[in-house]
């Protein structure tokens, strides 16, 4: 059967996370009612990542299995025209014809996230709901500083979900990076795979680093107390877009 790839674009507000949720509208479900419009054919789309709810996407990436070979530009189109006239917040950025082995879950090589924080005394009026927004200035060197004591390949207890379903806590964490532009701040987490909520995690505690509640020792105690109750609060899902998967 010819199986195809796409890259998908989506806000994440309107649904309950990725993926399909019974009674409860997901970016999955409403993906896969449009494949069967154009198609035909029921099938069970596999994504990337399983971004929570209110997460959303810039660069998600997924596959599925059709009987019949449809060229890739019409399945892109095709998928955009039944989204759009369901009024869902997804795009197909684009699709293409994939090997009988690619899954866009595990040929994945790496994943990115990028965490906005607008950081102003100002609440926010075009990016309601797309960014977290922290009044009270936050010191971004500080939080960079701390974040490189969480690179590398380690024990993420602390900053897992209790309802994270990973067999192992130990990840590699390859990239973590603060930023200001103006306003806002970035951060930018990269690896092969995440834990659940591992990002958010994150980004809540370098927070209370920028806040001057915490040091980058107390950084690294929360990582090697290896309990979740060291870790700080749990960032808020709107600032999370996962932006770049690769092969």
């Amino acid at each position: 059967m010819p199986r195809f790839r796409i890259d998908i674009e989506y806000d994440g507000r309107p649904y309950a996370g990725w993926q399909r949720q019974a009674g409860q509208p997901s970016v999955q479900e409403a993906i896969e009612k449009a494949i069967a419009a154009f198609s035909g054919e029921e099938v069970t789309l596999r994504g990337a990542g399983r971004t929570d709810a209110g997460v959303h996407a810039l660069g998600q990436v997924a596959h599925f299995d059709l009987s019949r070979g449809w060229k890739a530009d019409t399945v892109r189109d095709a998928l955009n025209a039944h989204l759009g006239m369901a009024g869902e917040m997804i795009s197909i950025l684009g699709a293409a014809a994939a090997p009988e082995d690619f899954d866009a879950r595990f040929s994945a090589k790496a994943r990115h996230y990028l965490y906005r924080i607008l950081n102003r005394r100002s609440p926010p009026a075009l990016d309601h709901g797309k960014v977290w927004h922290v009044a009270r200035r936050l010191d971004a060197e500080a939080m960079h500083e701390a974040a490189q004591r969480l690179v590398g390949r380690h024990d993420f207890t602390t900053f897992r979900s209790v309802q994270c379903q990973a067999k192992s806590p130990v990840k590699t964490l390859d990239r973590l990076e603060v930023s200001r532009l103006g306003e806002e701040i970035e951060i930018r987490a990269s690896a092969r795979s995440f834990l659940h909520n591992q990002v958010r995690s994150l980004v809540g505690t370098l927070k209370k680093v920028g806040e001057g509640a915490w040091t980058a020792a107390d950084v690294q105690a929360a990582l090697e107390a290896r309990d979740r109750a060291a870790c700080g609060p749990v960032a808020p899902p709107e600032g999370l877009y996962l932006i770049r998967v690769d092969y």
